[in-house]
Order: C-alpha cells, then structure tokens, then sequence
C-alpha cells in the first residue's frame, strides 16, 4: 500500500508537467509547420528534417509589407481596434459597476446577453446588417461602422474581465468611502475605481484588439479591407508571404497578452483599495460633490 502511495504521489508530481508539456507540443508543432512552409524558400515536398535549417527568410512577409493596400489596411484594423476598444470601455465599464452596486440579481441576465455573440454566428448579424443597409447608408457607407459590431462580438471577454476585477474588490465599502469624502461619482470612478480595475481594463482592451485584429467575416461581406481581409487577398497569389502574414499577426497578439501578464504582476492585480482611496479630494464639508 505504502508503494502505491508513493507511485500516486510521484505521478501528482509529474502529471501537471506531463500535461503542461502536452499542451505546449500540441500549439507549438502546428506554428513550427506554418513557420516552416512560409519562412523556408524550400519546395514543400523536401520538408524534412534534413532542410530544418535551410534557407530561412523573411522575404514574404517584408514582401507583404510593400505590397499596394497593405498600410491602408493595418492602419484601418487600428482605428477599427483603438474605436473598439473606446466604445467597449465607455458602455461596459459603467454598466458593469452599475449592475454590481445597484441591481446586482440582474448579474446573471447580463451576462447571458453578453453570450449572445457566441450562440448568434457572425454570419448570421452580417445579414441583418445587409438588410437595413438600404436604409442606413449614411452610417454603413463608412469604413469605422464595424466598430459598434466589433463591440458586440468582444462581448464575451470584455465584460466578464471587467466583471472578474469588479469581483474582487469590496465595491460598495470603496463607493461609500469615496462618496463620504466628498467625492462624485465621475471622480468616484477616476480616482477610486478605475486605478483598482487598471488590470482588468487592460486584460478586456487587448482582448477586444485581438478580436479586431482576427475578424474576417463582417469586413469581408462589408467589403471593409481591413488588416484579415487583406492577408487572405495577399494569400490567394502568394501563399508563403500570406501564411507569414498570419504568423506574424499571431505573435504579435501573443505578445501582447505578454505584455499583458508582465503589466499584471508589475501592477500587483486588483485590490489595492487602500491605495486609491489615499488618493481621493479632501472631505467635503459642504456635501457630496
């Protein structure tokens, strides 16, 4: 029995790792492939292991870079993100402290709307959008008139971000301190609310940017060329170039969810309550602001 307990405890040791290496290999082969086909100037039939380490180039994708349309399209795809991200921030922040501190029963509901996106298909809003074009061409006819339907399709991660920050704070202790300084609810949420939330606001924003940066199908049937649209345009002529494309968009929003885990840990995560109610106005005496 003692035997057992010491193989069960050994494998509780090693299995994590065991999982955790798994999981690593299953991401990291296919990105390995797809670097492989369109960083190597190698035929795809001597792709082996004898060719791992020959004729590695960045040719495509600089290629890419120089290619007509692509800087009109990366730079839609950031207006579309920086839009998105505004907005998103403007209706969630307030609402999602709204339901904590006023209706917090209704949390539940809210976050089933906030599903919809996934049970409704992209597809599905894009032909709605078609239908009523005929009678909103004044809004549809611009090039940043995906940002509210980016909106809707971050909806998932962006409002449960803000809602896991909100989670963890006391909110209402820190709403009852901040008011009975004197404070109003604008400065409330400068200067008391936002500075604890800064980790989950940052965690929603670039959860929002990757949705911009990997939707196809609204710009597509829009005829929107933005950033996806293009790389799929560009991989029809050159595959290798368009696949390098697509790599590069990938680390880059690898990156930043690095950057995102490295401003986390720097920031120490949401609760430092004390710290921001340090820095509210003096008392009030004459009543709330």
């Amino acid at each position: 029995m003692a035997g057992v307990t010491r193989v069960l405890g050994r494998f509780g040791r090693v299995g994590p790792k065991l999982v955790l290496i798994g999981a690593a290999l299953f991401f990291a082969l296919p990105l390995l492939a797809e670097a492989r086909f369109a960083l190597q100037n190698v035929p795809t039939i001597r792709l082996g292991w004898s060719t791992l380490f020959d004729k590695w180039s960045f040719k495509g994708v600089t290629q890419a870079f120089g290619e007509p349309g692509f800087g009109d399209a990366l730079w839609l795809s950031v207006k579309l993100a920086i839009g998105t991200v505004v907005l998103t921030q403007a209706l969630l922040l307030p609402t999602a402290i709204w339901v904590h501190l006023r209706v917090p029963r209704a949390r539940a509901f809210v976050e089933f709307l906030t599903l919809m996106p996934y049970v409704i298909p992209a597809i599905a809003l894009v032909a709605g959008i078609v239908v009523v074009k005929p009678h909103a061409r004044w809004f549809l006819d611009s090039k940043l008139s995906l940002i509210p339907f980016y909106v809707v399709l971050a909806l998932p991660f962006t409002y449960r971000s803000l809602d896991a920050g909100l989670r963890a704070l006391d909110l209402r202790t820190l709403v009852d301190a901040s008011r009975s300084l004197g404070a109003g609810w604008g400065t409330t949420l400068r200067r008391a609310l936002v500075p604890n939330l800064r980790t989950s606001i940052i965690s929603s924003s670039f959860l929002t940017t990757a949705v911009v940066l990997g939707e196809f199908t609204m710009a597509n049937v829009l005829l929107r060329e933005t950033l996806p649209s293009f790389m799929a345009k560009y991989r029809q002529r050159e595959p290798q170039g368009g696949y390098g494309l697509a790599l590069l968009a990938l680390v880059v929003t690898t990156a930043l969810f690095g950057l995102l885990s490295v401003l986390s840990r720097r920031r120490g995560g949401a609760g430092k309550v004390p710290d921001a109610t340090l820095s509210l106005p003096a008392p009030n005496r004459g009543g709330p602001a």
